[in-house]
């Protein structure tokens, strides 16, 4: 009888994601509060700006940051593609400037159940998403849950977003901590960055990422890489007010030039020569290889 890896890994083989990958970039955090939802959808119009194609998958499962901040209601989600056999391109939300977005719904739960036929759709599905899409940001839920977890350790790009403050630095550090410890997290395969986000200058930026890397280097031999900082900026709370991307909304706002030069950053080649694009199907059946496991 073929036990549920080596089922997992037939219908992987039955369905290799098209080439190219599509980039995917997981944006976290170790608390709520701290501008990681502002962050995935400022760099989306980036990216946008930049002549790439975006889609943001909204993993923060019970809440729907995303939808609201894009002035969007989705008719679908993903929960709709894994249990009511929609499409991929059923579920997907078209924002603005052109920007895919697909809620994830009340999320994964439940994944360990699911048949080959399943896992085969899904998988198929989800390797769409290579085709439709450049680069793919997944917004994860705060803090240090199972499921937000489950999407890090799959991710070979991770974005923490912090700020300045103590509880928030500390928050950071048990969120890499948890990440460290999991049995299918891979060091090598990883890329971990830091965004220093609502700083008052940018010194007070460089003083977090060296207390945040420090403690990670010292402690868990845990790499990680500074992309900058975000600052404090009452353009970009007046368009979240108003459902907007500052980067939208006021393109020459002191955090939309900020988000601006993290982007370019991301896409540097130099930054990213060691970088490998899994794809969006090879993401995925990491997650549910990982579940099927447990299950």
């Amino acid at each position: 009888m073929v036990d549920q890896a080596e089922q997992l890994r037939n219908v992987i083989k039955l369905n290799p994601a098209p080439k190219p990958h599509a980039r995917v970039i997981t944006v976290t955090s170790g608390k709520g509060g701290v501008g990681k939802s502002n962050t995935s959808i400022n760099l989306a119009c980036q990216f946008k700006k930049l002549g790439k194609r975006v889609i943001i998958l909204d993993a923060d499962f019970g809440l729907a940051n995303i939808e609201i901040m894009f002035g969007t209601v989705p008719k679908h989600n993903l929960c709709d593609l894994i249990y009511q056999g929609k499409n991929i391109t059923d579920i997907i939300t078209w924002g603005p400037m052109d920007i895919g977005f697909i809620s994830g719904g009340s999320g994964i739960a439940g994944l360990s159940n699911l048949s080959s036929d399943y896992l085969n759709y899904i998988i198929r599905n989800l390797a769409k998403l290579d085709a439709i899409a450049d680069i793919i940001i997944i917004d994860t839920g705060a803090g240090i849950s199972d499921a937000v977890l489950d999407f890090l350790v799959a991710s070979g790009e991770i974005l923490v977003v912090a700020t300045p403050e103590p509880t928030s630095i500390t928050d950071s550090y048990s969120l890499l901590k948890a990440l460290n410890r999991h049995p299918r997290f891979s060091k090598e395969d990883s890329k971990i960055m830091v965004i220093a986000n609502k700083v008052s200058d940018l010194t007070e930026g460089d003083t977090m990422y060296t207390k945040l890397e420090t403690v990670a280097n010292r402690y868990l031999k845990l790499p990680v890489s500074f992309l900058g900082s975000v600052p404090r900026d009452r353009y970009l709370e007046e368009a979240v007010m108003q459902q907007k991307p500052v980067s939208m909304q006021n393109p020459n706002a002191k955090s939309s030039i900020a988000y601006e030069r993290i982007a370019y950053l991301l896409m540097d080649k130099e930054y990213n020569k060691s970088l490998v694009k899994r794809g969006m199907a090879a993401f995925f059946s990491h997650i549910v290889s990982g579940n099927k496991k447990m299950g």
